[in-house]
């Protein structure tokens, strides 16, 4: 076999296995939205207070993304993905914990926990999957394996709404035996969650030697906060900050809204195996995305799936019945390939290096923690369809990013310094 039959099969190879990796932290993110409702009815909370979930989850993000960075310039790709298994596998084994201690606050540690391994993992995993091929083929690379990640957060709710959302306080009155229950029933679910981070991790430490490429060395010396200095970095951290919360604002509130009698007026769990139909859509419009990205320029499709999303939480602002719900579901399709290809367009016109882009990009994230926040405020003082009018705006600035991108050209990577 030639070098280059070599080295194609290497990055091939590669590229497999970190997709393994988006697939994983994907179930993980997408399992907190079952957990919303859950916690919501257990501990008495308003919407608002149950959204902190979300915002203990995604706060890690805004909090870790810039050591990660830097965790990821001095280790390597490799070590930081163990490192980030390791923390994960942690989180979950502290929910049991926190759970017996029937105490919200220590749910909201856990999850913290969980959330600081996933945004160490996506710091590195990201710009991996983008570098591992040819540099034209990126949008295509990364938005794949973003239909992998897509797969988890279908499995997660469905399988979540089996687990958490039955027997318990859903069955009946909320006295302390079914509280008990529904606590268990949490237990149980990360408990699994665990056990298959422990397998994932003992198979990414036995391919470890794959996971390199020829930015690792050069960005080793580059400073994390390089990106602060790009205009465009910033412009992307922006976009990808209102992207995270939109999706996460639409995925939380779904549940509750689905039940609404004036839209579908189904059952908590009914409602959170529709939700699966919401996260199933963007797993597949990112397959799909990802053969149209060889043929379409990345700007000019999100600027499309943009405009179509923002139309559709527009209409669920003024409408009821089941169109209104298959309508907030439909919007799931349209978020697809909004992150890689951000993600990508960002990287591709920052002058910074790739790590420190990346730490920037993940911090941003923490989108997800604000946003929801101030879509469950807005489902409290103003009702739950109204409240979509928070991602309607979200959508209408990725647009303009994405009408931006397609007027800047590409950069060239800055050397690490």
């Amino acid at each position: 076999m030639s070098d280059s039959s070599k080295n194609g099969a290497r990055l091939i190879s590669a590229f497999v296995t970190v997709t393994t990796l988006f697939f994983m932290w994907g179930f993980v993110t997408a399992s907190i939205d079952p957990l919303v409702p859950s916690v919501k009815a257990v501990f008495s909370l308003s919407y608002a207070e149950s959204m902190l979930t979300q915002f203990a989850f995604f706060m890690a993000y805004g909090l870790v993304s810039i050591p990660a960075a830097f965790v990821l310039e001095k280790v390597g790709y490799a070590r930081t993905i163990l490192i980030s298994l390791g923390a994960m596998i942690l989180g979950c084994l502290l929910m049991p914990v926190a759970t017996h201690a029937d105490a919200y606050g220590f749910v909201l540690v856990a999850l913290f926990v969980i959330a600081a391994g996933i945004t160490q993992l996506q710091v590195a995993a990201n710009p991996l999957a983008a570098q591992l091929g040819p540099p034209e083929r990126s949008h295509f690379r990364l938005t794949l394996s973003q239909t992998f990640n897509s797969l988890g957060t279908v499995i997660a709710p469905y399988l979540g709404s089996y687990l958490i959302l039955r027997g318990g306080v859903f069955a009946g009155a909320a006295n302390a035996e079914s509280r008990s229950a529904t606590l268990r029933n949490v237990d149980t679910q990360f408990l699994l969650i665990a056990g298959i981070i422990v397998l994932l991790a003992l198979f990414i430490w036995w391919l470890r030697g794959l996971l390199h490429v020829p930015s690792e060395a050069e960005d080793r010396n580059a400073s994390p906060f390089a990106a602060f200095a790009s205009r465009w970095a910033l412009f992307g951290g922006l976009a990808i900050f209102l992207y995270v919360g939109a999706e996460v604002s639409i995925g939380s509130i779904m549940i509750n809204y689905l039940h609404q009698p004036a839209i579908m007026n189904v059952s908590f769990d009914q409602a959170g195996r529709l939700l699966s139909f919401y996260w199933g859509g963007a797993m597949v419009g990112r397959a799909l995305g990802s053969a149209v990205l060889i043929r379409v320029p990345a700007s000019r499709l999100l600027a499309f799936n943009a405009a179509v999303a923002l139309l559709l939480c527009l209409f669920v602002t003024q409408a009821s019945g089941p169109m209104a719900g298959y309508a907030a579901i439909a919007v799931g399709f349209f978020n697809s390939i909004m992150f890689p290809t951000i993600f990508t367009l960002t990287l591709e016109r920052a002058h910074a290096p790739t790590a420190s882009t990346s730490g920037l990009l993940c911090t941003a994230i923490v989108g997800g923690a604000f946003l929801p926040l101030l879509t469950g405020w807005t489902a409290d003082h103003a009702g739950i369809s109204t409240a979509f009018v928070v991602p309607f705006v979200a959508y209408i600035c990725i647009l303009i990013f994405a009408l931006a991108g397609a007027r800047r050209s590409v950069a060239i990577a800055a050397p690490a310094t």
